[in-house]
């Protein structure tokens, strides 16, 4: 197997993990799912509505269908902050990601 098709599949597991995730989120606590994946609630019915053909159809894409939620300097350096306890950390990096836009689809 050559490195490129090695690595469109290993995107491809990491969408259906993403994806499979997603929907779960959303089953369990639509809203609690929506925070923690950064979405609103027109992605949030897309995805929680895809069968699974569609999920696993949308996975086989060569693009990562995830995003970093946190590319900015403050919000990375909160969570990779060392000299933070653990709790303290994911307290602030929660507090600065949700002050971060949900992602739209479009």
């Amino acid at each position: 197997m050559s490195a490129t098709s090695e690595m469109l599949s290993e995107i491809k597991e990491i969408n259906l993990s993403y994806l499979l995730l997603v929907q779960r989120l959303l089953r369990e606590d639509r809203a609690m799912g929506m925070f923690r994946m950064g979405i609103r609630d027109q992605l949030a019915d897309v995805l929680a509505n895809l069968s699974l053909a569609q999920t696993v159809k949308l996975a086989a894409s060569n693009q990562l269908l995830c995003r970093f939620r946190f590319d900015d300097h403050t919000v990375l350096s909160a969570l990779a902050d060392k000299d933070k306890p653990g709790t303290l950390a994911r307290a602030h990096s929660a507090i600065l990601m949700a002050s971060q836009p949900a992602e739209t689809v479009g």
